[in-house]
Parts: C-alpha cells; sequence; structure tokens
C-alpha cells in the first residue's frame, strides 16, 4: 500500500473527482477514505469512499499500479485478465477477498495480451481492449450485490442467446455487506460497426439499406425478450404478472415528471416553441393512455437499449451493454419492467438518428424514413418475441409503448436542456407527434 500511503485525502478526491466515471460531479466532497483494499502481483485493488456533506456516500473501484490510474498501465490489465483466466481468489487485510472467475474455454483464448488500447468513449467505467481480441471493463462506482451486466450476460449466454459478445469471466469482491461485481471480460468483436454512427453513415449514403437491416434488429430484439422470458424457474428473470396499480405507478411517476419539467421550461428558447404552455395537454394525453387494458408481462430486460448499445457484425446484430441506465440504482436496473420499454428506446432511436444526420452529417433523412424504420423493427420484433409478456391487441400495445415513448421523450428534454440545447428539437418533436396522433377510447 506504499503508493497510496503517499497520497493524502485530497489528492485522493482530486483524482476521483476529476475522472469521467465519477458519477456525483458538482456535488461538495466532504470526505474520502478507503474502505478496503487487495494487493496484488504488480497491481493493488482498492474500494474508495466519497463521503459527501448530507452523510450520503458512494464507493469507488481504483487500480493501482506505478500510478492511480493502473488500468491505463498494460502490465496492470494484462495481470487484472491473466487473475480471471486462472481463477484463484486473494484475501484483503480483513475477512473480504476478491474472487477471479471464468468461462469454460475462456482460458485457451488464443490471444497473448501483446497489445493494449483503452476505450476512451466509456463514460461510467473502464475498459481496455487487448489484441483486438479481449475486452476488459472495469466497473467503477459499486453498489452491494451482483452488477447486472454479468448477470444478464451469464443468463443469456446459458439459455443459447447468440447476439452479444460471450462473456469470457468476472471478478469480485466478496466476504462483507458491500459484496460486488468489479468487473468483466468478454471477447471483443473487431469488425464490429457501431449501430449509431452504421446508421448516419448510411442514412447519409444509403438510406435504404439502413432499412433493410432494421427489420433484423427487430427480430434480435425480440429474440432476445424471449430468451429473458424463458425460465419460470429462475427468480431473478421469471416473467411476472403486473399488479393492476403497476401501470398507474409508471404514468403517476411520468406525470410528475411532466409537471415538474413544465413549470421550470424556459419561455425564451425558441426550440420549445411547439410545446410550451402545453404540460396540462401532456398529461392529458398520458391519462388517455393509461387505459391500456392489458399490459403483458414484466420481465427482465435491457434497461437502456438503443443504436449506440448495437453492433453490426458478420451481417448480424450484436446487443452491448446490459449494465442498464448508469444513473439509476443497482436495484432499480435489476428490476421487471415491460419489455416495450427496450422497444421505446430503440424507436426514439431512430427519431434521433433522423434528426442528428442533419446537425452532424449536413444532410437530411429521406421523408418518411422513420416511420420506415420503427415499421421495419416493430415487424421484426413481433415475429419473434413471445407474444405471452407483450400486451394482447394491436390498441394495448400501441398505448402501452406510447406510454414508455413518452416518458423516453420527456426524460430526453430534461437532458438536452441541460446537455445539448441545439439538439432540444429532436424531443420536442417527439412529444407533438404524441400529442397529434388519435389515441383509441
Amino acid at each position: 500500500m506504499t503508493r497510496l500511503r503517499a497520497l493524502d485525502e485530497r489528492e485522493l478526491i482530486d483524482y476521483v473527482t476529476a475522472q469521467r466515471w465519477y458519477g456525483s460531479k458538482g456535488r461538495e466532497v466532504a470526505r474520502a477514505g478507503v474502505v478496503d483494499h487487495v494487493e496484488l502481483p504488480g497491481l493493488m485493488i482498492v474500494l474508495l469512499e466519497i463521503v459527501f456533506p448530507e452523510g450520503t456516500h458512494e464507493v469507488y473501484q481504483l487500480l493501482v499500479g506505478e500510478t492511480l490510474d493502473g488500468l491505463a498501465e498494460p502490465a496492470v490489465a494484462r495481470e487484472l485478465v491473466h487473475l480471471i483466466r486462472t481463477g484463484v481468489a486473494q484475501r484483503s487485510a480483513g475477512e473480504a477477498a476478491i474472487e477471479f472467475h471464468h468461462v469454460e474455454g475462456f482460458a485457451g483464448l488464443g490471444t497473448e495480451l501483446v497489445t493494449s488500447r483503452p476505450i476512451e468513449s466509456e463514460q461510467s467505467n473502464s475498459s481496455v481492449v487487448f489484441d483486438e481480441a479481449v475486452y476488459l471493463k472495469a466497473f467503477r462506482r459499486l453498489e452491494p450485490g451482483l452488477n447486472p451486466e454479468l448477470e444478464m450476460l451469464r443468463f443469456l449466454t446459458e439459455h443459447g442467446f447468440r447476439n452479444l459478445p460471450p462473456l469470457g469471466g468476472w471478478y469480485s469482491y466478496v466476504g462483507t455487506p458491500l459484496e460486488a461485481t468489479l468487473g468483466i471480460v468478454q471477447e471483443f468483436i473487431p469488425d464490429g460497426l457501431d449501430g449509431w454512427e452504421l446508421a448516419l453513415d448510411e442514412l447519409e449514403a444509403a438510406p435504404e439499406r439502413f432499412l433493410g437491416r432494421v427489420r433484423g434488429l427487430g427480430a434480435v430484439t425480440g429474440s432476445m425478450h424471449a430468451v429473458l422470458a424463458s425460465d419460470p424457474t429462475d427468480p431473478n428473470f421469471a416473467p411476472e404478472t403486473p399488479s393492476l396499480e403497476s401501470l398507474g405507478l409508471l404514468t403517476a411517476s411520468v406525470d410528475e415528471e411532466i409537471e415538474q419539467l413544465f413549470l421550470t421550461l424556459p419561455e425564451d428558447i425558441e426550440a420549445l416553441a411547439p410545446i410550451a404552455g402545453r404540460g396540462e395537454e401532456i398529461r392529458d394525453r398520458l391519462r388517455q393512455l393509461t387505459h391500456a387494458g392489458t399490459t403483458g408481462r414484466a420481465i427482465r430486460n435491457h434497461g437502456d437499449l438503443h443504436l449506440g448499445q448495437t453492433l453490426w457484425a458478420d451481417n448480424a446484430w450484436i446487443i452491448l451493454d446490459f449494465e442498464g441506465e448508469p444513473a439509476r440504482s443497482l436495484a432499480e436496473r435489476r428490476r421487471k419492467r415491460s419489455p416495450l420499454r427496450d422497444v421505446a428506446g430503440m424507436l426514439r432511436s431512430f427519431a434521433y438518428a433522423t434528426s442528428a444526420v442533419g446537425i452532424l452529417r449536413g444532410t437530411s433523412a429521406p421523408e418518411g424514413w422513420e416511420e420506415r424504420a420503427r415499421q421495419e423493427f416493430l415487424d421484426g420484433y413481433l415475429e419473434a418475441v413471445d407474444p405471452t409478456i407483450i400486451p394482447v391487441g394491436q390498441e394495448a400495445f400501441d398505448k402501452l409503448l406510447a406510454v414508455f415513448e413518452l416518458e423516453k421523450a420527456v426524460y430526453e428534454l430534461r437532458y438536452e436542456l441541460q446537455m445539448r440545447p441545439d439538439w432540444l428539437p429532436i424531443p420536442v418533436a417527439g412529444i407533438v407527434r404524441m400529442l397529434e396522433e388519435p389515441v383509441a377510447t
């Protein structure tokens, strides 16, 4: 722990709060302290607690080598993968331990870990790719319990879903109430094309070609949901019938979000003009959608599905990043929900691509492209999904899907107000479209 002792509390706080994976930027920090640490060959795994003035706290994983940014050192990252391949346990000073596990066959994966490169775009965690064949992700903010990414990857792999990068192994902190997943290793797909970038590229150069791929994306999503609902013996994944109050609770939370957002909506932003003063109208539309009839089943789902969570490789779609929305708690991310929440996320992604090609590439999507993409995706989805987990009848399906799309668009509106005002027309157009669509009564 020599390197760690050389740093005072202020240096640790300054380091963590400056990282892109730090989740509470802008909040005052009262103090920081080491919860536990485990010394390994060439590196140290440190659990650091950040405490806020009101008494709440967050715990982060530090991987310390020659520097605090040990994962940027190839030797440190290689050692982590080596430990996962060998599957050993390492004790801390107390009763806790770091356990390393590998999936059968991973120890012999044909790569010597010669080259390494960090994934610079990663925001909430830290990732390294070796030899364009092995992908290591270290979870930074830790919460007690099984990380949903590991849980979902294991379940989907064991139940035959193949449209994902195969899981190689993981490492976890165990033996205390803080037991948490620390990181995972997967096979890396070197020739995969990012789904978001592919959509923009082809909207610019070959929009019909991308439409030809979208039905397959719907089918993969439907197949994923069918697999996630396939094991009634596993309590963490067994489908559940939502209570009569569940849709009411959902719409109540969306209603509150709409009310709060429109109370503070700026009056001097031209892009907001189409929805200015229409908060009550939007809330009334939400109440109309609440009468959806059947709601299908609640299942585990991806939780943050959009084009940026997909790859196109070997003429097939791959789904990535099963961790869920980083801003939500681990318990929320593991909650069973309607599969249509994932569907809504992808449909909103098509809306974003349609507009973003103009913002980022200076060109226009063909007229009607978004509607055609939506229909292709939904057709593929309905062909592959287990029909017992979605609402019965087109009207009930459309109403519940519209609730989730409205929830997503309101979230987008708040985000763009804070982060990208130039993109405000995208969620605004989505909300206007939902207001103008007829609702069956």
